[in-house]
């Protein structure tokens, strides 16, 4: 066996934590894969895997060694991917993650575009507003709002902007009136987001003269649901305040109506994938297409 093909084994091996599940998943048979490791330790000179009865661990070098394979193999797969296939498409698997909200209102209603253009790729869509680390959670990419912190390993490419703007039932503006400005805004009572991560409702950050604001009003209801946050604002229970994309739909219907035009507060969605010398095409595919729906003319 090649050099190659013992460094996938024995990636396999440690992130399986058993030669048995690692013979499996790569149809080899287990002595194969003990036989790998062994010539790997032997031509290394160091032991790579504690192995007991019970137990299979990662030695400090043989953590670095993982390290090393991972990044040598990634480089070639994405070397690799980055020539499309015999017909000039993308193929493969694409991971990709993005907030609930965005995911169910803007993407999935018409994801059916995208599997069409590109038959070759397996795509799984995960929303979450809980995507902690792209690289360890195997992201090929993610979409991401808000600013994105300088990073060595991961790369932000912007996607389009949005603003959260706050919204009332007109039934609501009849019985509380129509607050226009921070003293006003401060008079009334919300509907609380519960963020589940910090574990309290989330503050409103608001802009106005080139000034930001933290605000926290009285809450009258708490939710952790996106649409059952704007149902509750439908309703006349409270304020609430929404992505500029989520908004639009109640607005044109008057379910809604904005509040606070003055002081709305601008975001960035950016597209977030790990850096790497050479950007797959599947990755490429899915930022241009996801922009133009994001950007409609």
């Amino acid at each position: 066996m090649d050099k190659l093909e013992s460094m996938r084994v024995y990636v396999q091996v440690v992130e399986t934590r058993s030669f048995a599940r690692t013979a499996e998943a790569l149809g080899l048979p287990r002595s194969t894969v003990s036989r790998v490791i062994k010539e790997l330790e032997n031509g290394l000179g160091l032991q790579l895997l504690q192995r007991t009865t019970r137990k299979l661990s990662v030695t400090t070098e043989g953590s670095r060694y993982y390290e090393a394979c991972k990044r040598i193999l990634d480089d070639i797969t994405a070397l690799e991917s980055s020539f499309p296939g015999a017909h000039g498409q993308p193929a493969g698997r694409l991971k990709i993650g993005m907030p609930q909200s965005l995911a169910r209102h803007c993407i999935l209603p018409r994801l059916a575009e995208f599997l069409h253009r590109y038959p070759q790729l397996a795509v799984t869509l995960c929303s979450s507003d809980n995507i902690e680390d792209v690289i360890q959670e195997g992201y090929d990419c993610v979409i991401r709002t808000g600013r994105v912190e300088d990073s060595t390993t991961l790369v932000a490419r912007p996607l389009a902007k949005f603003s959260w703007v706050v919204l009332a039932s007109p039934q609501y503006i009849a019985q509380y009136g129509h607050p226009a400005d921070l003293q006003a805004l401060r008079q009334h009572k919300a509907v609380g987001y519960l963020n589940h991560r910090t574990g309290r409702t989330t503050d409103w950050l608001l802009s106005h003269a080139g000034d930001d604001h933290e605000i926290r009003l009285s809450e009258t209801l708490i939710v952790d649901d996106t649409d059952a946050y704007i149902q509750a604002g439908i309703q006349g229970l409270g304020l609430i305040r929404v992505a500029s994309y989520l908004a639009q739909p109640w607005l044109a219907s008057g379910a809604l109506v904005r509040c606070m035009e003055d002081y709305a507060f601008d975001l960035p969605l950016s597209l977030v994938y790990p850096q790497s010398r050479y950007l797959p095409p599947s990755v490429r595919a899915f930022y241009d297409w996801s922009k133009a729906v994001l950007n409609p003319q």
